[in-house]
């Protein structure tokens, strides 16, 4: 039987016990070393080639996200950060998502022997998911998100990379990004022509995307992201009985030493809320067509790209779900708003809904979109339990917005083990909504809720991550009043 290595990276040697326990009584998985800072924990990664990596997030010499990030540039493997649920934790937690970690938990409080176990039976459960993900071949590395200082942030756009001020024509491209058959009486959505870069051989084109199109000074470019990433290794089981000999350092990056480059400076975040006055859109209350996202694994750097591409005169709001555990999501929303043009906030109960602004759910609560009598557009929050084993859900989301066919409705399902949104797209489906996306399956880091959309015959376009915001754009455009 294939047994699957980890190296556990954590400057605890308590908690370096516990999670070797825990990891070594599972029959899939050995603990193939383990590491106390960040340095160590490069090199190992380097020259025992592990096939997925827990990492602590404080640690002396080098911490958890810039030894992320050293591997993740030279040899990029599935990485489960350790967070600690304080202000600086989770926004470090939202940083390292964006630079490459797959998922991440809470790191337990070592006092609490009950926590400690559930927290064991946590890191197992999303260890297999990773492991699900690379086994079947879903599991996909996207460029990182590179840090900005506040005083690096750009003027916003006026309008989306790519996407012009004229109506887009409404005839379908000569060769539609693999369009899903419409159903019958519904709207079709038109995807973009394909990109040359998105070819046949799609998980090394994600890792070189094509050089953007020069902008014109006026223009703020989008986040910068780093170098790409090599292409991920696939996984070697090993015999749980026979140790595994280093094998050489192919990366030409790796190649001169086990060792890890020198330490970069890095600018550390500082910045706990929104510059509000950079954003110079007009937000109003009057709008007539909506978007809805949902996401999971992998969604915090999938929601970069595609609401950095939004321009900031978005004639529409834009709800978002993104499976994650309270006060994560006010990090990612802060985060998210320091790069992007339009607004992006954790939602609040009752808010009044806006466009160019995006709302993301907050973990715990469910999200839902409420008219009142005076035809302004409220958030709904509840805590009436999981849904589709998550809240927020995504189908609770999607469903909130049938009936509101006064308003052109585009919704989006992105990377994300399950199948959370898929009912929720087929009933806006049967109810008329203009836009249904599923995230191609090249670019998702793990392709299940898109997948389970497909499968139901709810999504009418299937788009590769960064056709997704063009598409969105192009839509609300070409269907305003």
């Amino acid at each position: 039987m294939p047994i699957y290595r980890v190296l556990i990276v954590d400057d605890s040697a308590f908690m370096r016990k516990v999670f070797s326990d825990r990891i070594g009584a599972d029959d899939d998985f050995t603990v193939a070393a383990t590491a106390s800072d960040g340095e160590e924990a490069v090199r190992l990664a380097l020259s025992l080639e592990p096939d997925i990596i827990t990492m602590d997030l404080e640690m002396p010499r080098m911490n958890g996200i810039e030894a992320l990030r050293r591997i993740m540039e030279v040899r990029p493997t599935p990485v489960i950060m350790l967070s600690a649920i304080t202000d600086n934790g989770t926004r470090d937690t939202i940083r390292a998502l964006q630079y490459g970690a797959f998922d991440f938990i809470h790191k337990p409080d070592s006092s609490v022997r009950q926590d400690i176990r559930q927290v064991g039976d946590e890191l197992l459960n999303k260890l297999r998911i990773a492991l699900e993900a690379v086994k079947t071949g879903t599991f996909r590395m996207l460029p990182a998100v590179e840090d900005r200082s506040v005083e690096e942030w750009p003027s916003p756009p006026e309008t989306a990379e790519g996407v012009p001020k004229t109506p887009i024509s409404t005839e379908p491209p000569p060769e539609p990004v693999n369009t899903v058959p419409p159903d019958t009486g519904s709207n079709q959505v038109t995807a973009p022509a394909q990109d040359p870069a998105l070819g046949p051989k799609r998980t090394r084109e994600m890792h070189h995307p094509p050089e953007p199109a020069p902008q014109p000074k006026s223009a703020r470019p989008s986040a910068k992201t780093s170098k790409p990433a090599a292409e991920a290794s696939s996984l070697r089981p090993q015999s749980k009985t026979v140790p595994r000999s280093p094998e050489p350092v192919r990366s030409p990056a790796a190649a001169k030493a086990v060792s890890p480059p020198p330490v970069r400076e890095t600018k550390r975040e500082t910045r706990t809320s929104a510059p509000e006055p950079r954003k110079s859109a007009k937000h109003s209350a009057v709008f007539s067509q909506i978007v809805a996202i949902g996401t999971s694994t992998g969604g915090p750097r999938a929601l970069h790209e595609v609401l950095t591409g939004l321009p900031a005169d978005f004639e529409a709001p834009v709800l978002v779900v993104q499976h994650m555990p309270p006060k994560f999501t006010l990090s990612l929303a802060q985060r998210l708003d320091s790069f992007c043009s339009i607004r992006v906030r954790e939602a609040g109960d009752g808010e009044q809904v806006e466009s160019a602004t995006a709302y993301i759910a907050p973990g715990g609560k469910h999200m839902s979109l409420m008219k009142e009598s005076s035809g302004t557009y409220r958030i709904k929050l509840t805590e009436e339990g999981p849904r589709s084993g998550h809240m927020p859900s995504v189908d609770v989301l999607f469903e909130s917005l049938v009936g509101h066919r006064q308003l052109k409705r585009h919704a989006v399902l992105m990377t994300g083990m399950g199948s959370d949104g898929a009912k929720g797209m087929k009933a806006l489906q049967e109810d008329g909504a203009e836009t249904r996306i599923a995230e191609a399956e090249e670019t998702c880091v793990v392709y299940g809720m898109p997948r389970s959309a497909v499968e139901l015959g709810a999504a009418n376009a299937q788009v590769p991550l960064q056709r997704i915001a063009p598409l969105l754009v192009r839509e609300v455009r070409s269907r305003s009043k």
